[in-house]
């Protein structure tokens, strides 16, 4: 991929206007929507689930990115697939049966996705590399937006893009906390395809202008 894909982050969306933010996706030089679902349990935080995605898959013209913070997360990919998830990633923690569940969301036609939570070492996706099309990687604690990117993801990403380059795989390195104009370039020089950012961009005087930036300064 040539390209950093841009994911601008759901929850960070005025749900008063949800669809005029969702129209402003649309223009913009935004690749995805990343859409955070959140249970109360796997997460503190509770988010929205499947009818207000349902909602979005109705007005957005780009694929749908759906990172669910859930437990047991394989009671609900089907559904998730049917209201208009074009990729769905699991937590690494969230699911004991991590193979089954991601050989799950590809045969409910979904491109499938691992997350690894701040301090899980990306070693652990060793052996199941080959079946993820994306791992996200975490740069916060997962459950709330607007939290400090942490430093320790720079080294878990280039671990990580070694990791791929060595299976001799094209497997996506997703990033999602704190992504801004600071350290975008510096994630993307380190291996990551896919930034998410969320306040960074919805709290912006000029969203669409905020994400042609980043688009610009990580080519």
């Amino acid at each position: 991929m040539n390209t950093t894909v841009i994911a601008p982050s759901i929850l960070a969306a005025d749900f008063a206007n949800l669809q005029r933010d969702i129209e402003m996706i649309n223009n913009s030089e935004a690749d995805w929507f990343h859409i955070d679902v959140m249970d109360g349990h796997f997460v503190p935080n509770i988010s929205y689930g499947m009818p207000v995605i349902e909602a979005i898959k109705k007005h957005a013209t780009k694929p749908l990115d759906v990172h669910l913070m859930i437990e047991k997360p394989e009671r609900y990919i089907e559904t998730f697939a049917k209201v208009g998830a074009d990729i769905i990633t699991v937590h690494y923690e969230s699911t004991v049966h991590l193979h089954r569940t991601l050989t799950q969301i590809e045969q409910a036609g979904c491109k499938a996705g691992v997350v690894l939570n701040l301090t899980t070492p990306v070693s652990v996706l060793e052996d199941i590399l080959p079946k993820c099309y994306m791992v996200l990687i975490m740069s916060i604690n997962p459950g709330f937006g607007g939290q400090k990117f942490e430093e320790i993801t720079y080294n878990k990403v280039r671990k990580l893009r070694k990791m791929i380059n060595e299976q001799g795989l094209q497997t996506l390195i997703e990033i999602d906390g704190g992504v801004t104009n600071k350290n975008a370039k510096q994630l993307v020089d380190a291996g990551a395809n896919v930034l998410v950012a969320g306040s960074y961009i919805f709290n912006a005087e000029n969203p669409v202008a905020t994400i042609a930036d980043l688009k610009k300064i990580t080519k």
